[in-house]
């Protein structure tokens, strides 16, 4: 008979709390129905207004809910109880994806209704987020979160920028775009079915409930203290909203333009390009979440992110496909063992009361990042500004630890390693 293998085997522990698979499950379907929602919003203001100026006022607005509640959000999730804030959340995203699907059938819907629709999903993230980082700790037992953590960090990229948007484009093309936002309304309300059979029992151990706070002002400040105080926190905090501020936009934003400047068949390119950033992110993240948690990780975080970065050069100087795919997978892949590792220590470190606070503040950056690309790509060439965001992080590497006293961390609360 042949052994088990201890790493795949470590990788799926977390699938055998029933809690966790309800909320694995949740997770996989919010994500699949955001993914198909961004090829539905695109086509169906196509359908509305075919302007770029149009397009771009839509999809800002998902960033736009996302960066104006970030902080509320963290604020929130350390207030009150994390499953009903997951299931408030997902029940209010089923809503609004029914109302546009609704519309769209009708024949009646507006371009602010796709707007608002956006917004509102992105401000469902600010919430979503803190909450969930914060309940998994709940959930498992410390042993299991850098796994759960790689399993998620898997999901996102396949799902997320993988199936949801290539069905999407399929469904759309094949019919029109209210068909497609009736599946995305679908995909909501499994999700939001699912999460209701989540267990009541961690919230007896919820340790930050409304009568204990004075107000939401002084948990803001608190928090704030917490991380200024917390020297490992701070500077891992300053280095990954550097990073999402450098490297989000370039992708999401430049790459698009970038590949139409250089292939024939832009759309085709554009989607390869992104596929093998998503799988270097599900790999990197499935990789991570199967090994143990190394004994210097916050060494070892710095440097997925940092060294990590440096490929984006290539695609500041390369028009050769294989290379700049290549280029991406390897930034996927250590972006996404970074995040992992991040996520766990968010969670195995940080004060069980302020989880959400700083989950909060760490994604903040990233539509700020979405917002400029654009914007400072009139002033810098987009190969410029990719060799740019390829450098930089290094550099802050370089610099984090030693600032951090991150090795003293790591000597004075050694984890599993």
């Amino acid at each position: 008979m042949s052994k088990k293998n201890p790493a795949a085997h470590r990788a799926l522990r977390p699938l055998a709390n029933r809690d966790y698979r309800l909320l694995f499950a949740a997770v996989g379907i919010e994500v699949f129905g955001t993914g198909m929602w961004t090829i539905v919003m695109v086509f169906q203001v196509i359908s509305l207004d075919d302007s770029p100026l149009a397009l771009s006022a839509v999809a800002t607005g998902m960033s736009l809910g996302l960066f104006s509640f970030s902080i509320l959000g963290g604020v929130v999730a350390d207030r009150f109880s994390k499953r009903r804030i997951i299931i408030t959340v997902q029940g209010c995203t089923a809503v609004v994806m029914a109302a546009v699907a609704a519309l769209s059938l009708a024949g009646t819907i507006e371009l602010w209704h796709v707007g608002v629709a956006s917004f509102a999903m992105g401000a469902g993230s600010a919430f979503f987020y803190p909450a969930y980082s914060a309940y998994l700790p709940q959930v498992l037992p410390p042993e299991h979160l850098l796994a759960a953590n790689g399993l998620e960090g898997a999901l996102r990229p396949s799902l997320g920028q993988g199936l949801g948007p290539a069905l999407g484009g399929i469904i759309v093309g094949a019919f029109f775009p209210a068909i497609g936002a009736v599946i995305v309304t679908a995909s909501y309300t499994v999700a939001f079915v699912i999460v209701l059979f989540l267990s009541r029992r961690h919230e007896t151990a919820d340790p930050a409930t409304p009568a204990e706070k004075t107000n939401a002002w002084d948990d803001l400040r608190a928090g704030v203290r917490y991380v200024s105080h917390t020297r490992w926190l701070l500077w891992t905090l300053i280095f990954g909203s550097s990073l999402a501020l450098i490297i989000q936009g370039p992708i999401e934003v430049l790459l698009p333009f970038l590949t139409r400047d250089r292939f024939d068949d832009a759309e085709a390119t554009f989607g390869i390009l992104l596929a093998a950033f998503g799988i270097g992110g599900a790999v990197g993240s499935l990789v991570v979440s199967s090994l143990r948690l190394p004994r210097r990780y916050l060494t070892f975080m710095i440097l997925c992110w940092g060294g990590g970065t440096l490929p984006l050069v290539l695609l500041g100087l390369t028009d050769n496909l294989a290379l700049m795919s290549a280029a991406l997978f390897v930034v996927g892949g250590a972006t996404g063992a970074g995040v992992v590792i991040w996520g766990t220590l968010l969670q195995r470190l940080v004060s069980r009361d302020m989880v959400g606070r700083v989950a909060s503040v760490s994604i903040a950056f990233m539509p700020v990042s979405i917002a400029i690309a654009g914007p400072l790509s009139l002033i810098v060439p987009a190969e410029t500004i990719f060799v740019v965001a390829g450098v930089v992080p290094p550099a802050l590497a370089l610099v984090a630890p030693t600032a951090g006293r991150m090795r003293s961390t790591e000597r004075q609360l050694p984890l599993d390693a």
